[in-house]
């Protein structure tokens, strides 16, 4: 097995997914979203490029049964129904719902996934699942991580690093990329200090900036979920719940 991490979505029209599994990490805040929905209850999560692709994706699925959820440059979407904060994902507000999401960088790069053999989404959230996903692969895995606006993002290259340590600890002779392992070793400079990234990442900064502290903790936090989405036909379903042990903790926790 090999592992690479694309660092940032620059790097994606070059990448041969085809034969591969790919990993989409936006930790803030698009993949932490994902994982709080479906930890809430959502039936499936569609992806759509821009606002104008939302809508007519959610004119596919009954009213009733259908969000409209997203941001444009971290702001709420007027119209929608929800924005991109983990935090409004609960059990009242998205349970048994169709969410057709579109956001600034994390769709775009789950758009991209859908090349790949098998896509799958991770956060600082649900790490342990996902690696534990990325081990049980029989094929090449690449983490795309979606950055800012085209730009290299802090927090999405330390989430893929500590995806990469986990994953080499399981599968010890697979090969690492440079960059899945500059990857691995920012992930373990931050692991015990994942709040140095509320100030130390651009976008986080932002965020709080912005109001959205909040967000911040909720996002910029390791482990707790066990599931993994998986990505297939342009459809994010909840997928298996990997971590048995940690079920009934995690499928609420990232809410």
């Amino acid at each position: 097995m090999h592992v690479h991490v694309a660092l940032g979505p620059a790097e994606f029209p070059g990448l041969a997914l085809a034969g591969r599994s790919a990993l989409v990490v936006d930790v803030l805040r698009a993949t932490t979203t994902v994982v709080a929905a479906f930890a809430a209850g959502c039936r499936r999560v569609v992806p759509a490029g821009d606002v104008e692709a939302a809508r007519a994706r959610a004119g596919e699925f009954p009213v009733a049964e259908r969000l409209l959820a997203g941001e444009q440059g971290g702001e709420p979407i007027p119209g929608f129904d929800l924005g991109n904060s983990p935090l409004e994902y609960v059990p009242e507000r998205v349970h048994g719902r169709t969410i057709v999401l579109t956001t600034t960088n994390g769709t775009a790069a789950m758009l991209v996934a859908g090349a790949a053999a098998r896509g799958a989404v991770a956060a600082l959230v649900n790490v342990e699942a996902a690696a534990h996903w990325c081990a049980a692969q029989t094929r090449d895995v690449v983490v795309l991580c979606a950055g800012e606006k085209g730009d290299f993002a802090l927090e999405d290259a330390v989430c893929a690093g500590l995806v990469v340590e986990r994953l080499l600890a399981a599968r010890p002779e697979a090969v690492a990329s440079d960059a899945a392992t500059a990857a691995w070793r920012l992930g373990q400079h931050y692991a015990s200090r994942l709040d140095r990234l509320s100030v130390e990442a651009r976008w986080a900064r932002r965020l709080a900036a912005r109001g959205r502290a909040a967000d911040l903790q909720a996002c910029l936090r390791l482990g707790g979920a066990s599931l993994v989405p998986e990505l297939a036909g342009g459809v994010i379903e909840r997928g298996r719940a990997v971590l048995a042990a940690t079920a009934d903790a995690g499928d609420g926790s990232a809410a």
